[in-house]
């Protein structure tokens, strides 16, 4: 299709993401913890800003997701949805604030809505979590449904490896989306699952199917950020491509800092008041 033909959105919303998808425009979506990043973001053109649970990892250093609270991803979505003018902005639930309780799943999200202003809420799990994502919709909630590789179950698999690689697995996925779909989410994130089976369930349903190591047949993609531009160099999954590397870029940066200091260069004194 002729990309000059395309409506162009200049605030994106999720009825916003449905046409991105009948006009078969890829969906562009990255991670932002705090306002600066957001902000950068933002004005460059992405499409879905994702404030993830990935903080707990990036930002605070934990091994998983599990350990990041509400309060933390309220405070990390409010710096974010402070920088932004044109992406929608997702926020994760965290682990243990909407599984097995439909109404503090509700609590949950509305909590996220009204303190931090963010568009929508993502929640990880299929079938097993609809009631919860019902409620939430009900009140009004847009709700981004998350399936294939989900990090907050990371105890109960015991592995990052790839999921839905057996025909069980993936025609639980594939159901999953359906109902996921039925029950009214906005979009669905496939995390690293078969690229063919990723293709299959974005033509099995209308809603956007967001791929993060899902292939390049569904309809859109999202990275964490900081690993996009290189400043994590410790994680080497095959879906990611670094366009940067700054974790060398700063490293140096600061070595030429320390360096100058010690060596009085630094200030000089064009640098002094």
């Amino acid at each position: 299709m002729n990309t000059n033909n395309k409506k162009k959105f200049k605030k994106i919303t999720t009825n916003a993401l449905l046409e991105m998808k009948i006009q078969k425009e890829k969906i562009s979506m990255l991670t932002a913890y705090d306002f600066t990043m957001a902000k950068i973001i933002d004005s460059s053109g992405i499409d879905i800003i994702l404030v993830g649970d990935s903080a707990s990892n990036i930002m605070a250093g934990h091994e998983t997701t599990l350990p990041i609270t509400l309060d933390q991803m309220i405070y990390h979505a409010s710096s974010v949805v402070r920088a932004v003018k044109r992406s929608l902005v997702v926020v994760d639930l965290p682990f243990g604030s909407y599984q097995g309780n439909s109404k503090r799943a509700l609590d949950s999200a509305i909590r996220v809505m009204k303190e931090s202003g963010a568009h929508s809420v993502k929640l990880e799990g299929g079938t097993e979590i609809i009631e919860s994502i019902s409620r939430i919709l009900k009140a009004g909630i847009p709700v981004m449904g998350h399936l294939g590789l989900t990090p907050q179950s990371i105890y109960k698999f015991g592995t990052y490896s790839v999921r839905a690689n057996n025909s069980d697995e993936a025609q639980k996925l594939i159901h999953d989306a359906i109902k996921l779909e039925e029950c009214g989410c906005f979009a669905i994130v496939l995390e690293k699952i078969p690229a063919e089976l990723g293709k299959k369930v974005a033509e099995k349903v209308k809603i956007p199917i967001i791929g993060i190591g899902a292939g390049s047949g569904v309809d859109g993609q999202v990275l964490v950020t900081h690993d996009l531009i290189g400043m994590n160099n410790e994680f080497n999954p095959r879906f990611i491509r670094r366009y940067l590397s700054l974790y060398d870029d700063i490293s140096n940066a600061v070595k030429h800092y320390i360096e100058d200091i010690k060596n009085l260069n630094f200030p000089n004194n064009k640098e002094q008041y």
